[in-house]
């Protein structure tokens, strides 16, 4: 009887547990208070993020190129956007368009050449803020081995304890455009348009010590 009884116990411990989960991911909220994030190096979660361009194709749409494996470091400071760097390498053969032909074509010499260039990095150099949560991200951006200057326009999408994972997460939006002709990846013009619109989504959880 005292078996069942400490098996009944632990059951019941299991489930509260889950029910506390459970009531934690409903109720969650984020603060787009910057001043509340603790300072520290944050790492983009590895299961929560996007990068993407898309360009013109044939002015019938924008052809979208997704890359699946992407790491990026923020360090945060006091300052909050403004004086946190980040950085972020793009693997770029990891290349994504839906189509395993075009994959080969757009990774392959005709354009990142991602054998001779395997990554592409960007690297934050200043911030000019725009509004209470959101603010201009002027980095280096380097693909092919040519680097240049490029903005983004950034979003705070808050801050909070992640309920799932219990590390202080941040969350952020972002979109830029750069010219690609100025990177040397004129392939496939005027077919394929010279403009390239950046999109990205990301999650940073602290880096546990």
């Amino acid at each position: 009887m005292n078996a069942m009884k400490r098996r009944f116990a632990v059951l019941g411990s299991i489930a509260l547990l889950g029910a506390c989960t459970a009531l934690n991911v409903v109720t969650h909220h984020v603060s787009a208070n910057e001043s509340t994030v603790p300072a520290g190096r944050y790492e983009l979660d590895p299961h929560h993020w996007n990068v993407s361009f898309d360009v013109d194709h044939f002015h019938y749409s924008r052809f979208v190129i997704r890359f699946d494996k992407v790491s990026a470091r923020l360090d945060w400071n006091g300052g909050g956007m403004a004086t946190s760097p980040v950085q972020a390498t793009i693997d770029a053969s990891s290349v994504n368009t839906n189509v395993p032909l075009l994959d080969r074509m757009v990774k392959g010499p005709d354009m990142f050449d991602a054998v001779r260039y395997p990554n592409i990095t960007f690297v934050s150099t200043a911030f000019e803020r725009t509004g209470d949560d959101t603010g201009t991200l002027t980095g280096d951006l380097t693909i092919r081995g040519v680097t240049r200057r490029v903005k983004l326009d950034v979003t705070f999408n808050g801050h909070a304890v992640n309920p799932l994972t219990k590390q202080e997460t941040l969350g952020f939006s972002a979109n830029g455009h750069f010219s690609r002709a100025k990177f040397g990846l004129t392939t496939w013009f005027p077919a394929v348009g010279d403009d390239v619109h950046v999109a990205i989504q990301a999650e940073f959880g602290k880096a546990r010590e």
